[in-house]
């Protein structure tokens, strides 16, 4: 079902995503700007999560190089993002995850990493969140609910209380209590359907947490589950996939379009490949220039002016982008 995807800008005969757009007056998705880089440091994680896009596992020897985190601080200083957003598998597996973010904070970028929140607790990271404070990295934690079941259903036997525990301690810290200290949950469904309206859900989060476990944070983000990776791999085992692939398409909302987070932000991976977004890195479909460019998306061959205005590299997948409210790494498109 989700097939058809173009690469390098060569076009396979036209998917149902890339007819959705022309029904509503796009032929393609266009960049607009470098507003973000998001880069994933790697693919090994502490963790196995049911719903995890990239197959991250504590097997995976996936991690970014020193020599491409330099690659990264040059593109950095040369774009000057409003945000670097650093996400894995786990970034903290990362050996050179602390000298990547101090490089980036000294040259005056905006940093924010998404963590797992149990790696948090592993005694050779447990001095990672004061780290964090010190540098003024923002942090995005993962916490699928607010409920044990359903958290450990999805990410492991144990995980809910593990990170009820490093979010305390983030908490302990300020994060999530002084403004000055951003702590951001996010939510993915346990099953195949849309988030609930973030707003919603956030005051279910804050209710639950505050009360029971005296933990607070900034925000929500509601990320829809993509039918890739893990996720989608458990959708075809369950022969699910056809039904979540018609909601997806169902619920396509044309008003998302222009709140896209493909539309300003590169993604690179952790081997200097540059993408659209960390789907498309889990699809391996590397950012298009062009049929001229030919197979040159790496970050070592950045050109600021043509990665700003190119053509999106879009499949059926970006139906989970643009159902409902919309979603991204930055949560809900419609709030």
């Amino acid at each position: 079902m989700f097939g058809g995807f173009c690469q390098y800008g060569k076009v396979r005969p036209m998917n149902e995503f890339e007819a959705a757009l022309r029904n509503a007056g796009r032929p393609h998705l266009m960049s607009r700007g470098l507003g973000t880089i998001q880069v994933n440091v790697g693919l090994r994680c502490n963790q196995r999560c049911s719903h995890c896009h990239v197959g991250a596992t504590p097997e995976r020897r996936e991690l970014m190089s020193w020599e491409t985190m330099g690659l990264v601080l040059e593109l950095a200083r040369q774009v000057r993002p409003r945000l670097v957003d650093i996400t894995g598998g786990a970034p903290e597996l990362n050996p050179r995850l602390a000298r990547f973010v101090r490089a980036l904070r000294k040259d005056g970028r905006s940093v924010q990493v998404r963590t797992n929140l149990t790696i948090l607790l592993e005694p050779k990271f447990r001095g990672m969140p004061q780290f964090y404070k010190l540098a003024g990295v923002k942090l995005v934690a993962s916490l699928p609910c607010y409920l044990k079941p359903e958290v450990d259903n999805v990410r492991g036997e144990g995980v809910f209380e593990k990170s009820l525990e490093a979010l305390r301690r983030l908490n302990a810290l300020g994060y999530g209590r002084d403004p000055k200290y951003v702590l951001d949950l996010v939510f993915n469904p346990e099953h195949d359907f849309l988030p609930a309206p973030q707003k919603e859900l956030e005051t279910e989060y804050r209710e639950v947490l505050q009360k029971q476990y005296n933990i607070t944070f900034n925000g929500l983000l509601t990320i829809t589950n993509m039918p890739v990776g893990r996720f989608g791999e458990k959708l075809r085992r369950d022969g699910h996939d056809e039904s979540y692939g018609r909601l997806l398409r169902d619920s396509f909302n044309p008003e998302t379009l222009d709140k896209l987070m493909c539309l300003d932000q590169v993604d690179i991976g952790w081997d200097g490949t540059v993408y659209d977004c960390d789907f498309n890195l889990a699809l391996n479909l590397p950012a298009g220039l062009g049929p001229s460019s030919g197979n040159n998306a790496h970050v070592g061959q950045f050109d600021a002016e043509r990665y700003a205005r190119r053509r999106i590299v879009t499949g059926d997948h970006c139906f989970g982008c643009t159902a409902g409210a919309g979603s991204s790494c930055g949560g809900a498109l419609e709030k």
